[in-house]
Parts: structure tokens; sequence; C-alpha cells
């Protein structure tokens, strides 16, 4: 009998062995999703008191408030009446949050498929008064970089929102690139008025409010939403907005969306319905975009997922809108969000600090100073101030002759 078991186990032994040699097969990280039912997870909102911030997302300023996302959990608010001394006053719990947008006193933000409406007008009092379900059909799962493959046989995208995501390593027979995006895209659905007060949002922002309408993108999809009731949204329209898109930028009745091939330029002459008007397309890499008359700036970050190629800046002449064309292109080393004030360009060039631009003449765009003690991701320049993000501070600025001076920085 052991003669027995001694053969059997040689045997898987060595069926393993020849299996684990055959060229059709490779180790994988595969990525799983941990979800949480829909009912208790849209019944997680909730206003908390301030707490220290995990993972520094996105930035939004509006009146003398800050809000600071906290990737895929929330939003923590600052009180900024006071930029020397900010003050950290409440966090909103918004499970599945990227992105958010405010005006007269109404917040609106993403909780993963849903759209969530808030009442900030006394932020003492913060609440909920509205919600949209199951209005984002592509929302940004935040999948894992190191992730080569998706397992969603657990799965219920009917019932289920997924909250976070769990890595193992597993022996799986090679598939071509092709199967593996279907995997991401098939598997899960994945992949103003003059009286009216509007927040700001940074560059990689994904949000936008115009007019009567809030606008807000996902990885290839854009979703119209008619907010002339503030509290009561409505979903206008949906369509198809681009491959791979990660930022939109607004400016003169155009929306620019950043995606990792290219800028997508569409308008709105119907602001219920925007209408894709022209494409520009680059390398690989992640691109946020904002624009100041006939030109858009935009940066490309290579490395890791976001390709192979050298990290610039970008300069596209949109004069003609429906041919957008190369007008100029820097180097830069590990460049994130971007910001204009007047004639001054600033970029975040990651743990290469902060960097200002003279765009005086949008054709020679010329080097002018580089804060390069602190880690930079994404700007917002104010009327009076530039406000920046970077690791896990926030950082306030004056503006100066051909400069900036530090007025406070406040640890997230």
């Amino acid at each position: 009998m052991k003669l027995k078991y001694l053969f059997l186990s040689l045997i898987v032994v060595l069926a393993f062995s020849c299996d684990t040699n055959d060229e059709d097969y490779e180790f994988v990280q595969v990525a799983t999703p941990q979800i949480m039912n829909k009912t208790a997870f849209r019944s997680s909102v909730e206003v908390d008191a301030p707490k220290d911030i995990e993972t520094v997302g996105k930035i939004y300023a509006y009146k003398d408030y800050i809000f600071v996302s906290d990737e895929s959990k929330g939003v923590h608010v600052i009180d900024n009446s006071n930029p020397a001394v900010p003050k950290s006053i409440k966090f909103i719990k918004i499970p599945g949050n990227e992105d958010i947008s405010v005006k007269n006193d109404f917040l609106y933000a993403d909780s993963a498929t849903d759209l969530v409406v808030f009442d900030i007008s006394d932020i003492d009092n913060i609440s909920v008064v509205g919600r949209l379900k199951d209005v984002f059909n592509v929302y940004d799962y935040n999948v894992p970089l190191e992730a080569q493959a998706v397992d969603y046989a657990n799965y219920d995208y009917e019932n289920d929102i997924i909250v976070g995501w769990t890595i193992t390593t597993e022996r799986r027979k090679k598939q071509d690139s092709d199967v593996l995006i279907n995997m991401f895209l098939d598997g899960g659905r994945v992949l103003n008025a003059s009286e009216s007060a509007t927040g700001t949002g940074a560059s990689l922002a994904r949000f936008q409010i115009m007019g009567h309408y809030l606008y807000a993108v996902g990885n290839y999809e854009m979703a119209i939403f008619n907010i002339q009731n503030l509290e009561a949204p409505v979903l206008a329209n949906t369509q198809y907005a681009g491959w791979n898109i990660e930022t939109m930028f607004q400016a003169e009745g155009y929306l620019y969306l950043g995606s990792t091939n290219g800028m997508y330029i569409y308008n709105l002459n119907n602001p219920a319905l925007p209408e894709y008007v022209s494409e520009f397309t680059h390398w690989e890499g992640c691109d946020p975009v904002v624009v100041d008359g006939n030109y858009a700036y935009l940066t490309l970050r290579g490395g890791n997922a976001c390709g192979q190629l050298e990290s610039v800046l970008e300069v596209i002449d949109v004069s003609d809108k429906s041919t957008p064309k190369l007008a100029g292109r820097y180097e830069l080393e590990n460049p994130y969000g971007l910001g204009i004030k007047n004639n001054m360009l600033f970029v975040c060039d990651g743990t290469a600090g902060l960097k200002l631009f003279d765009k005086t003449n949008p054709l020679e765009v010329s080097f002018v100073k580089s804060y390069d003690d602190i880690q930079a991701k994404d700007v917002i320049p104010l009327e009076d101030k530039l406000l920046m993000i970077g690791g896990d501070m926030l950082y306030q600025y004056s503006y100066v002759e051909k400069g900036v001076e530090l007025v406070s920085e406040f640890e997230l």
C-alpha cells in the first residue's frame, strides 16, 4: 500500500513539474474584489469629527473651505478662513468617493455607482438631501496597479459594491492583452448662472459644473446631470466619452478630457448633450490638462502604469478646436497636476517639487523657478492664493513677483 501511495504521489509531483515548465502558463498577480452589499453601503454615509487622512486624493476649494478627499473613503473639510492657520473641522464619510463639486451650498459627490447630494449651507450640520442610485455604470474601481488580472467570479454587479481588493499570485494559462482588457471592462462592468457660487477643482478632477449642469467622467463614459433644482439633480444623459479618461477641464463652452492616450474636446452648444469635436493623440501616459485661451497645457507622466516613455509638459494649440496641434514639448521628471494664474504656469512635478513656467509666449514657455524641497501633486490657483497638495501636506502660497511665497503648511 505504501508503494501505491508513493507511486501516486510521484505522478502528481511529476505532472505538476511538467505543467510548471509549460510555456503556456505563467504566474499572475490577481486582484479579487472585497465586496459590500449595496444596502449596507448606502447606509454608511455619515458626517464625523475630523480625523487623519489615510490616502490623500483630490483637492477642491469653495468659499472659505478646502475639501480634500481620502481615496474611496470620503472628504475632509478644512476651515480656511485664516489661511495662515487652517483647521480641519469635519470628515464626510462617503465610501467609494473620488470627486466632488459644489454649487450654491450643495455638494455633489460620487459614491461608487451613486451620486450623493449634501446640503452644506450650515457647515456644522451637513446633511444628505438626495441620492441618485446606479447612475454611474462605469466608475473607477481603483484596481491595484500591480494587478495583472481581475477575478469577478463572486461579484454581483446588481447587488454588490467593490470596497477594496485582495492581491494573490496565481498560476494561470497565458492570455493576450485583449483578453485581459476584456476582463477589466466586461467582468464587472468596469472600466454658471451669473449669480451662482461654484467651487474650484484642481486639474485631476473628473467633475465639472457649468451653468445648470454637472458633468462627470469615468473610464470611458460621461454622465450629464441637470442640477437646475440643486437638491434634486436629474440624470440627463450618459454617453461614450473616449478611452481611459482620467481628468476633465472646462473652459469657454468646451470640455477637455485628458486620457492616457490623448485629449478629447467636446463643445457644449447643447449642454445636455456634449458634442465630440476632435482628439489630440499622444503616446501613453497619465494626462491632466488645463486650458487658457488658445492653448492647452498637459503633462504626461511616464513609468509604472502610465507608460514607458519620458515625462513631459506639452503645449497644444487649440485655436482651431477641430484640429489641435502640438506647439511645444518640455521635459519634466515626474509630473502630476498643473494650473494657470495670469501668465504663470504651475506644474506639480511630483518628487521633483513645484515648477513655475512663464507662458507669456505660449510658443516659447520658459522655466522660471523650482521649489524642489517639497512633493507636489496638484494645485488650485485661486484669485488671492495658490493651494497645493503633495504627500500628506496642504500648502498655501501668496503670489509674489516671479514666484510664490509660503503662507502655511498643514499636515493632512
